[in-house]
């Protein structure tokens, strides 16, 4: 794995805290050499750490692997700062720009588990919407927002999520077999976009992009959602363009780059 090539912090929160943010934002479970190379700390600091944030439940060792992942209380963390943080109202503002923009109800969601945690949503002014709010939580296998998450994860990972086959089935159209979600989630993977046409709900679509942090780690995704009955897939799909500037308005906005530092949401907003 790629090393930091960088002064060891001095204080023990701060180590702590390092190797913490190492495994937070490494793309696959984090081995106890992986951690002690990219820190540049001794090993035996680095295990008893390790160890520590384990017991908090900051972090959870794999039971095959024993390799390192986050764990629950920080990903309780992170859905607290995502939901209550200042920065919410910026994303929300982005959120009500989209909507604004394309007419249908948009949302805002994170990996929460292996369910899809609604961070934020606005609605459609339309009377015929599927209401749905924030805090509310569906399945990855058979939403948008679902599989742009699970399209970034190994075969191995979408298994463990999902549990055993045959998968839950919603509707006539969800997806229940592995072999066909992994053969759509290569399609995700390659495009960067995911749709929802009636797994969930009936009579519903949804398309979706991923929201990524400045070294391109995907941690949450903007969709939109209609009826069927009144946008098709198609006309979905031409709404990506505006999906992804306001996917990337609201990455700015929570993870912004140095180039964007002096930047303002509007004008992300305008970008792309």
């Amino acid at each position: 794995m790629p090393t930091k090539d960088v002064a060891p912090p001095e204080s023990t929160a701060l180590r702590a805290f390092s190797v913490l943010e190492y495994v937070a934002r490494a793309s696959v479970p984090v081995s106890l050499d992986d951690a002690t190379q990219a820190c540049n700390l001794p090993k035996p600091t680095v295990f008893r750490i390790l160890a520590m944030l384990q017991e908090a439940d900051l972090l959870q060792r794999e039971p095959l692997s024993k390799r390192y992942i986050i764990g629950a209380r920080l990903s309780s963390l992170a859905i607290d700062v995502m939901q209550h943080s200042t920065l919410r109202a910026q994303s929300h503002s982005v959120l009500q720009t989209l909507v604004d923009e394309i007419g249908e109800s948009c949302n805002l969601t994170m990996l929460d588990g292996n369910e899809v945690l609604y961070l934020d949503r606005v609605e459609t002014p339309l009377p015929l919407r599927l209401h749905l709010e924030p805090g509310t939580r569906v399945p990855l296998h058979c939403t948008a927002s679902g599989k742009i998450f699970l399209s970034r994860m190994s075969s191995k990972s979408v298994h463990r999520l999902l549990g055993k086959e045959p998968f839950k089935r919603y509707t006539d159209k969800t997806i229940t077999d592995l072999q066909t979600l992994e053969k759509e989630l290569r399609q995700v993977k390659a495009t960067q976009i995911a749709i929802h046409d009636g797994e969930l709900f009936d009579d519903s679509v949804a398309v979706a992009v991923p929201v990524c942090d400045p070294r391109g780690q995907v941690y949450a995704a903007v969709a939109f959602h209609a009826p069927a009955s009144r946008v098709s897939i198609a006309q979905g799909l031409e709404l990506v363009p505006a999906l992804r500037r306001a996917a990337q308005a609201i990455g700015s906005i929570f993870t912004p780059s140095r180039e964007d530092d002096d930047e303002t949401p509007a004008a992300a907003a305008q970008r792309g």
